[in-house]
């Protein structure tokens, strides 16, 4: 399923979407740009009913965390790295 992620962390993210799984249910993140794409497997923190899901990255393969890495980097902008 399709849906949009924000608050994403080297850790987890959150998931909009109208019907979110339970707490406690694992689930395999996918995440695309144009030209790269991440991929853990998760499991759901939390669930707010018609809103979303908070999930934890509970496996992340070294190359994926790489790209994660570099998103985050470029997020924070120029002025912003330590």
């Amino acid at each position: 399923m399709s849906t949009r992620v924000s608050e994403l962390g080297l850790h987890g993210c959150y998931l909009d979407m109208m019907n979110p799984f339970p707490q406690g249910t694992g689930v395999l993140i996918k995440i695309y740009t144009d030209a790269e794409f991440f991929e853990a497997q998760a499991l759901v923190v939390y669930a707010q009913p018609n809103m979303g899901m908070g999930v934890k990255f509970t496996e992340v393969k070294p190359h994926f965390l790489a790209v994660l890495q570099q998103w985050l980097l470029r997020a924070m902008g120029p002025g912003n790295r330590a």
